[in-house]
């Protein structure tokens, strides 16, 4: 039976850091005389949206109506963002940070093989982000769900707050936490963490009771609705007032999981703006993540495809 609702009425507000993924794909024929590296003759590159940009691009994918708010340098890979994320009909409020460049994860993929990895980053401005604070109030009457994708670059300094505002005005907020310090995420709807980032705030647990225990002990500490964690092979279990629901991996060929926790929770909001209840809304998110690991990169899972392993 097909569960995927209507999209087209839902409006998803992101906020969150946002990066331009750059890829460099080129043929590895031997080994550079001045070190022992590979020697990438690069024949094309790609650009795309990552971070948060990657979160709004997969909630447009998915039918919904997107604004992205975030921060961004006065570069070029800032502009670059900005066309992409118009070109995704996505409505975008990017503010500027002289003193800040744009995030950028620059990939070299030789062989179909990521071979090295740079990154490009430094933390915005005080001032850049009271202003989006401020935005961030002004647009919340016009959403249905919130989703706040923290990848820890400083663009969600006022995350505390923000998950307040929004509480207040009644709308869900859908965290994808980053660190070790998730008091601030305090009150949220709901938080996604992966395997990894769990075991870094709770530790490591032994067997799937000790598990839900400690999930259940840090659902109630943060007063959240729901916990979900992202186990990659092992699917992903949801913790909430109702009990624990879990979700298999769906079985395919893992190619590239970059991006598969920005489906997951775009996915999630998506859905859950759409009326779906939460353990139907994490079916389909786990269903989009089995599409999106097949694909290399920072990927999005569309409607249609969502449709078809329904």
């Amino acid at each position: 039976m097909n569960t995927v609702p209507d999209t087209s009425a839902t409006r998803i507000l992101v906020v969150g850091d946002v990066m331009l993924d750059r890829y460099w794909f080129g043929e590895v024929s031997r080994i550079s005389p001045e070190a022992p590296v590979p020697v990438v003759k690069v024949e094309r590159t790609e650009e795309r949206p990552g971070g948060a940009a990657n979160v709004a691009r997969n909630c447009a994918a998915l039918g919904a109506r997107v604004a992205l708010l975030s921060v961004v340098g006065a570069d070029e890979a800032g502009q670059i963002l900005a066309r992409l994320m118009r070109d995704s009909g996505i409505e975008c409020s990017l503010h500027e940070d002289a003193q800040l460049s744009t995030t950028v994860k620059l990939r070299v993929v030789g062989r179909q093989q990521q071979l090295l990895r740079i990154d490009f980053e430094n933390a915005p401005d005080h001032e850049v982000l009271q202003a989006k604070l401020a935005d961030f109030e002004s647009r919340l009457a016009a959403c249905d769900v919130v989703i706040l994708s923290d990848y820890g670059k400083g663009g969600l300094t006022h995350i505390t707050e923000m998950i307040r505002l929004a509480r207040a005005a009644g709308k869900p907020v859908l965290v994808d936490p980053k660190g070790e310090d998730y008091a601030r995420y305090v009150g949220a709807t709901l938080l996604t963490p992966n395997r990894a980032e769990m075991r870094q705030v709770v530790g490591r647990w032994k067997d799937e009771d000790e598990l839900a225990l400690k999930a259940i002990r840090l659902r109630d500490e943060l007063h959240l609705e729901a916990l979900l964690v992202t186990r990659s092979e092992e699917g992903m279990t949801l913790f909430s007032a109702s009990g624990v629901a879990h979700e298999p991996a769906v079985a395919r060929e893992v190619y590239d999981v970059s991006g598969a926790g920005d489906t997951v929770i775009a996915t999630l909001a998506v859905m859950l703006g759409s009326g779906l209840s939460l353990p139907l809304a994490m079916r389909q998110a786990n269903l989009a993540a089995g599409i999106v690991v097949g694909k290399l990169g920072t990927a999005m899972c569309s409607l249609e495809e969502l449709k078809q392993v329904n």
